[in-house]
């Protein structure tokens, strides 16, 4: 055989093999996914016609303006309140919303959990003054799928947050600290970190730089008593209930609070150091009405809809729900 001669593997021709063939989709799934291209196209429409409407009100008022014509100041657009800047720029306080409570809340429930989780961080990322740190806990099971699948996971690039597989316990657990790029400090000492719940004894006097304030990340309609009480006597830390009573006495409905709403109050103490004017500020308007009266036709969902929608100001999901348990205000 002579060596010019191609050998088999020469004269082998180059065979690419065929990709792998997925399988058809079932019909619902089919109607899932053409469900979700119709919502993905709608949001985009509907962000366009309001950004239209928008900028149309805004030219009718200035067009008034410039007539000499009387303006309705209710319904041109809040100014934007200046941030502080320099060294004071940040309350040196941080604050943790513990999400360890997925088992204990239906599907409903994590949907609604999810939006008060959206609205804290609008409303942190507004704030005048923002507390150091926004630090999000066991974020696990059906939370985490749910935010995973909300915009293409957009909560991971929510600027200044922080989001932990573990608990909060790593706040003080040095050994379980093993991440080179976390932005918190994880060594804050037991008697500084303070679980906020109704069931407390203590009342919340004043909010401390250095300290760490928990919020219950739960929507259980109250179902459970003394749920973030009992987790906190277990692991040894403070507990502290909102002065709701002690500035709201007369509040004639109950005091559950959605957790958008605690934290709303507490960067609002920040920027007046006034209790009442937090509280006042950030309680929904229904809640101070005799009896909590609803408007007709509405049901208890509807309610806590309602309650979300005066906090942030505009439409949210109709899935939302009132949340929490007795871990925000006073007892009722």
């Amino acid at each position: 055989m002579s060596e010019d001669a191609p050998g088999p593997s020469q004269n082998a021709p180059n065979v690419v093999p065929d990709p792998p063939v997925e399988p058809p989709l079932s019909k619902n799934a089919q109607k899932r996914q053409l469900k979700a291209e119709r919502i993905a196209a709608q949001k985009v429409e509907r962000r366009a016609r309001e950004k239209a409407a928008k900028k149309e009100k805004a030219k009718i008022r200035a067009e008034k303006r410039a007539a000499g014509e009387e303006v309705d100041e209710l319904q041109a657009p809040k100014p934007k309140k200046p941030r502080i800047s320099g060294p004071d720029a940040k309350f040196g306080a941080r604050i943790v919303v513990d999400l360890g409570f997925d088992d204990k809340m239906s599907d409903r429930e994590i949907i609604s959990l999810c939006s008060q989780l959206g609205y804290t961080y609008n409303s942190h990322r507004k704030a005048v003054q923002p507390f150091s740190s926004l630090l999000f806990t066991s974020l696990n099971g059906r939370t985490f799928t749910r935010l995973e699948g909300q915009s293409n996971a957009a909560y991971k690039r929510w600027a200044g947050t922080e989001w932990w597989t573990e608990g909060y316990e790593r706040l003080w657990d040095r050994h379980q600290d093993n991440s080179v790029e976390s932005t918190v400090m994880t060594c804050s000492e037991r008697d500084m970190v303070v679980y906020l719940t109704a069931d407390a004894e203590e009342e919340l006097e004043e909010l401390k730089t250095g300290d760490t304030y928990i919020i219950g990340g739960i929507c259980d309609h109250n179902r459970y008593k003394n749920l973030c009480l009992n987790k906190a006597k277990a692991h040894k830390i403070r507990s502290a209930r909102l002065p709701i009573g002690k500035y709201l006495a007369n509040l004639p409905t109950r005091k559950v609070l959605t957790v958008n709403q605690v934290f709303d109050i507490l960067v609002t103490w920040v920027e007046t150091r006034d209790w009442e004017k937090a509280l006042y500020a950030v309680m929904p308007k229904r809640k101070f009405q005799e009896g909590g009266k609803k408007v007709a036709g509405e049901s208890r969902s509807d309610d806590g809809l309602r309650e979300e929608q005066e906090q942030v100001g505009r439409s949210t999901e109709p899935e939302q729900l009132e949340g929490g348990d007795r871990t925000f205000g006073e007892m009722a």
